[in-house]
């Protein structure tokens, strides 16, 4: 199974400005994204990721002190363990990487939906709709958990190339890393429970 280290090595090796952009990542972008790209549905889809990861990630915990439920309480810390390894791994890949948004770098041919001057690469939305739907999938393991949460996740993947802020490389990279954030968290959390049963 390939670790963690390399899947971040992997990604940050991705080639930046012209040349991936060029062929296959720019013309299925063009596919995807209109000239107007005003959908209230994909705009709502995208603002999703921020709500539903803190009130998935606070409500675990919540209730899981209110309820005196210590499985509960291990998801929460779980999720919001994932949404701070996300977030960082995810920003340290965007000034590394230093991509330049598709919008910003072909004008005329991506239309986004608004004016983003921050990196491309991964996307963020992205990364953290895979890490919460992937922690849900591990801490559950129920079909019925799992495909929601995945549908969602690659819906938000698909928002950001609709709305013209991302290339499909950028979204799969985010992919990658939201669900490698996730396993890291898992096993994080897993070892230190365990630990503390054992004192």
């Amino acid at each position: 199974m390939i670790g963690f280290k390399k899947i971040i090595l992997i990604i940050s090796l991705f080639p930046t400005g012209n040349f991936w952009a060029q062929n296959i990542d720019l013309n299925i972008l063009k596919g995807i994204n209109p000239q107007n790209p005003d959908s209230r549905i994909w705009r709502a889809t995208s603002g999703s990721v921020d709500w539903i990861a803190g009130a998935i990630s606070l409500g675990s915990l919540g209730y899981g002190y209110i309820s005196r439920d210590k499985k509960m309480q291990r998801n929460g810390y779980e999720l919001l363990l994932v949404a701070g390894i996300n977030t960082g791994v995810s920003e340290l890949l965007k000034i590394t990487v230093n991509r330049t948004r598709p919008g910003i770098q072909y004008p005329n041919v991506v239309f986004p939906s608004s004016p983003s001057n921050d990196k491309s690469f991964p996307s963020g939305h992205t990364s953290m709709a895979f890490a919460v739907a992937t922690t849900l999938t591990l801490q559950y393991k129920k079909w019925y958990v799992a495909v929601p949460a995945y549908l969602w996740a690659g819906s938000v993947g698909y928002s950001r190339m609709y709305l013209g802020k991302h290339y499909p490389s950028d979204v799969l990279a985010g992919a990658i890393v939201g669900a490698g954030s996730s396993w890291l968290s898992h096993i994080l959390i897993t070892k230190l429970f365990k630990q503390k049963k054992t004192s």
